[in-house]
Formats: C-alpha cells, structure tokens, sequence
C-alpha cells in the first residue's frame, strides 16, 4: 500500500485519509469505513454527516487506487422507541409496535414497501444515489436472523462478566461525574444567590433547549439498557416470540447447552436454544464493538451522543478487543442544523431527507455543504433566501478553481463535490446564478420562450442554444419558486401603465424616467442599446448619476445624498413596473419585462 498521493490536496479529508490508510496497514487488513443508519423515520441532512463523512474518506482512499469499502448497516433491527411526527397517515394507535424490530412494524400508509425500516430506508437509498455515494448495505435483521452473528452472540454471553466489568467502570465513572456536576451546579447556585444586585442568569435559547434534548435523546441505539438485569448480567436481548416486542428480561443462561430463558410484559416464558434462536440482538453497547470485529472496521465517526463520557463509542474501547479488534479511528462530527436548530431529529418530523433537499440543490452543491467543513463544525442548511447566496458561493468558487486562483482546501472540497472515484455529478451546462434565475421563472411562469429569451439578454456573447442547456439547475430553481418564495415576494409585472402614478409625478422623476429611456448622447445610451444584464445595470445606476453631475461611469463612494437617490428611483420604476416599491433586481425585471414593454409602463 501507498499512504500518500503526489496529487493529495492539504485538506481533512486528505490528512484523514492518510491516517486511515496506515491504520490499516498496521492491522493488516484494508480500508473499510462505516456507518451506521436506524430507518426508524426519516434520515436526515443531520444524519446525512454520518454517511458522508465515511464516503468522503473512502472515496479520497480510492483515488489513490488503494483497496476501499465503504459499508453502511441499516440498524432495522432495532426496537421501534416511539411514533415519530409528522407521518402522514401515522398517528398514536402506532404505539402498538412499540418495541418491535424496525423489519415487523407495517410501513406507513400509502408505502410500496412491506415494513417500516423498508420504507425510510429506500427513501434515503434514492438519495444517496443522487449524491454518488457507492456503499455495501447490510441489514442487521438479516444479520441476526439468518445466523451471521451467532457465534459472536454466544461469544459476548460467554464473556458476559468481563463485559460486565467493563461496563460497570464506566457506570461509576457516570455516576461520580453526574455527584459532581450536581454539586458544582449546586454550589454555583449558593453562590449566585449570595450576589446580590447580579444579573439573573440568562434563560436557554430555543437553539440551546433543542441541542440538550437532541443530546439527550442520542440514536436508537445508544438508548438501549446496557444488558444488567435483576438476574444477573445478560449482554442479550430476544424479542418475544408472542407479542414480537423486546419487552423482555433474560432470567437464566447455560453455558453449556446455551439454554436462555426470558419472561415477557405480555406474560410469556420460554427457553430457547441461544445457539439456534435468532429473534434478538446483542444490545447497542455491545452490538456496534462486535460489529467492528466482524467487518474489520478501520475508520467510523458518530456523534457526540455516542462519545460523551459512558456512551457507547468509549466503552468500544476496551469492549472491541474482546472480539479479537481494535476500536477504530473514529473521531466526533458536530451537528448540522436547519433553519436555526441546533440538531435535527428524524423523531420530529419536518427535517428536510437529501432527496428533498435534491429538489432545491445540485447534487455538488449539497456534497460541498459536508465536504469544505471540518467534522468539528458545525453548520446549518437553509432552503430560504440563503440558498442563492450559496449558490452564488459555489459559482465564484467554481469559476477560481477553473482559473487556477483558488486556494489548496478550496480547490480540494470544491473536486469532492463534484465528483467521486467512479463517476464525474451531472452539472449543468450554461449555469446562471439562481436568484437571477428565480427571478426570471417568477415571471415568465413556465414560459420556456420568453425565460430562454431573457437569459440569452443576461450574455448575448455566450446565449443557451435551448432550455436544457439550463439545467439541472432551472428544475432546482423552479421547485423553489414554487414551494419557498411567498405570495409576497411573487412578481407580478403590470400589463398597462399606472396612469394616476405617472400623472402625479414630479418634474425631476419624469427627467430620471426620460433619461433613462433616452440616454443623454454621452455615457448613457438609449435603452434598447443597453439591453444587456451589463449595460442595463449601468443604466439604471448612472441615471441618478448623471442627474447629480457626475459621469455614469465614475465610480463613486460614501455619497449618502447619492445612495439615497438610487433608491428612491428604483423604488420608482419599481412601482410604475410591478407596483410595488420592491422587487427582482432591476436589470434582471427590465430584460424580464422586454424593451416594448418597459416604454410603454414607463409612459411612452
């Protein structure tokens, strides 16, 4: 194996790559990189991190022509915990299947899949198609019940005291570090109320509140009991052969003939044959160890909910090489947020899934949001007017590249993004910025003519030969315009001339509308000579300069007197334009609205 590539750009991904790669080589084995999904809702663009990062690693390890897996298990094994929100057709009559395996609750109304974990799971494979992600899915129900892991199952209850002990240095080292935040909480409040005349401490934001209880909350997984019952310690857990629920408490085992007993909540007893029965699972915090042993887990991020002081990913450590493996590299990723929250939880409901985030962005779009950032930041992705402000990123960032000006990391995030070891992303083949695209499909309306039209004004040295040329990223903007942008912010151009407006208009404003029409013979030019995005920009920018004194080119700064002129006559063609004293950037409307037209609004 090579651990370096004379082509490596200086980015994490590169640098974590080159530990990842001799990682392996000191175990002896290739590059595999995990991750791990629970299907029990929608996987979001919060859960989007767990996958991409593993996916950025493997496929900077395949670049380098180096063997590389990358393998995600579907955690559909798992319990069902609670009825998540926002499910159209699912409401609280589906806590019946509370404590089911993901595999046995039905899916929701309307599904063309025969389970739960069936339905979120092909929801997110599509999406993860769209973004070039290549990986081996495994299901940890056929896992466990086609007998994969039975010999690592009867293995932990062999072990199950060493297990026990471990588990246990971890549960005093809790319980000392939960004594003494209470008492420095504790004395921190004794204090505070010794101080008077101090300020109240400041209450939790809406983000702070959501954080906590996201933190709380962790997975699925990570909620799991950590096997201690009454009875002893079982690192098993079956689901009950009656009711189908985990609801049940493992009273008795025997080494020897792998005899277990459990009781359940619905009143049902059994002894089953450990070594043939397959309706149970290891539990979370010796299943994921166990895991890493079978698949040879090289390199594995998780959130923080699995790496606080207790959780799963730290008792991996000493857990792991019971099952004859090393925990792997596996380093913390902060949250990504949307709209304001602080984590997303598939649990909630209204969290945007990659596929619906695909109908706003192009796939490298979304691809660099995880690609540029280190896995200790933390981000938010918004669908409102932000969006053309990160498009508008990427564009500039694109065309640096394309010129040989941008920056190593920049040059490197921005090669993620668009494409991976296998396959170049589809782009589109004339981009044009997409608020100025918003704002001509908010006029034209589906109006494929006049939108091509208008975008050929926007370069007319460079114009789209046809529609298609325009995406995928009109398709993109389209669903925008239609789900996101208000009625308010809609543009509705006039079809006649404000009569009232235009009488009622003072000497100096008419002169800013002629000269605008007109020109004046030296820097300003009759409009339909100007009708480029270029010289329509100059245009509307240089009246209010010319009727000042100066020059429509000069270049002019800190005028107060002058800014508020502009915007008084925008505010202007505004209103005898759309009517309203808003509206999409003035050149782009004017080239929108067509040459014939503006005269005619604008009183000739």
């Amino acid at each position: 194996m090579t651990t370096a590539s004379p082509t490596t750009l200086d980015d994490w991904v590169s640098r974590t790559a080159d530990e990842v790669i001799a990682e392996a080589e000191r175990r002896g084995t290739k590059v595999v990189c995990a991750s791990g999904l629970s299907p029990s809702g929608p996987i979001h663009l919060g859960n989007l991190r767990e996958v991409m990062t593993p996916h950025l690693i493997a496929d900077e390890v395949k670049r380098r022509g180096i063997e590389c897996e990358h393998i995600i298990s579907w955690d559909d094994f798992d319990r069902f915990r609670r009825v998540p929100l926002g499910i159209p057709g699912v409401d609280e009559s589906w806590t019946e299947h509370i404590g089911k395996p993901l595999t046995d609750v039905p899916a929701p109304p309307g599904s063309a899949h025969d389970s739960w974990a069936a339905h979120f799971r092909a929801q997110c494979e599509q999406g993860l198609a769209d973004l070039g992600i290549i990986y081996r899915g495994i299901s940890q129900t056929q896992q466990y019940t086609s007998g994969a892991y039975t010999g690592q199952i009867l293995q932990a209850m062999g072990l199950r005291k060493q297990i026990d002990d471990v588990l246990d240095r971890y549960r005093t080292l809790e319980r000392e570090a939960e004594a003494q935040q209470a008492a420095t909480a504790s004395a921190g409040s004794q204090g505070a109320e010794k101080k008077r005349g101090q300020k109240q401490q400041a209450a939790p934001t809406d983000d702070e509140l959501a954080a906590a209880a996201a933190a709380a909350e962790g997975s699925g997984a990570a909620e799991e009991d950590d096997g201690a019952t009454g009875a002893g310690y079982f690192p098993y857990k079956p689901y009950c052969t009656v009711c189908g629920t985990d609801f049940t408490t493992v009273t008795a085992y025997d080494d020897d003939t792998t005899e277990l007993n459990y009781t359940c909540r619905c009143g049902h007893s059994e002894t089953v044959l450990l070594k043939d029965f397959r309706r149970g699972k290891l539990v979370w915090k010796v299943d994921w160890p166990m895991r890493w042993a079978y698949e040879k887990v090289v390199f594995e991020p998780s959130g923080v909910d699995h790496q606080s002081p207790g959780s799963s990913f730290v008792v991996g450590l000493d857990l792991a090489p019971l099952f004859g493996w090393q925990r792997p590299i596996g380093p913390m990723y902060a949250f990504v947020g949307f709209g304001g929250m602080a984590k997303m939880s598939s649990s909630r409901g209204g969290v945007p899934t990659p596929s619906e985030a695909l109908t706003l962005m192009e796939p490298q779009l979304l691809r660099w949001q995880y690609a540029r950032r280190r896995l200790n930041q933390s981000f938010s992705i918004s669908f409102d007017g932000e969006l053309g402000r990160l498009y508008d990123e990427w564009d500039a960032l694109t065309r640096r590249v394309e010129a040989g000006t941008a920056q190593p990391a920049e040059t490197a995030a921005h090669s993620r993004a668009a494409a991976t070891a296998e396959q170049v992303l589809p782009t589109t083949a004339h981009p044009v910025g997409f608020r100025t695209l918003a704002s001509i499909v908010d006029i034209t309306t589906g109006d494929d003519d006049q939108l091509l039209r208008i975008v050929a004004a926007l370069d007319p040295q460079n114009p789209p030969p046809d529609v298609a040329q325009l995406r995928p990223r009109l398709e993109k903007v389209e669903h925008w315009v239609t789900t996101q942008m208000t009625a308010e912010e809609r543009t509705l151009v006039r079809s006649v001339p404000d009569g009232e407006l235009w009488s009622s208009l003072e000497e100096p404003q008419r002169a800013a509308v002629d000269l605008l029409l007109d020109g004046n013979g030296a820097d300003l030019p009759p409009l339909a000579d100007a009708w480029s995005l270029d010289g329509l920009t100059h245009q509307v920018y240089g009246v209010p300069k010319v009727l000042r004194g100066f020059s429509a080119d000069q270049i002019i700064k800190g005028d107060k007197e002058l800014g508020a002129a502009q915007r008084e006559f925008f505010k202007l063609l505004y209103r005898l334009l759309v009517s309203s004293d808003t509206g999409p950037r003035l050149p782009t409307l004017l080239l929108a609205v067509g040459a014939d037209q503006v005269r005619t609004l604008l009183g000739r």
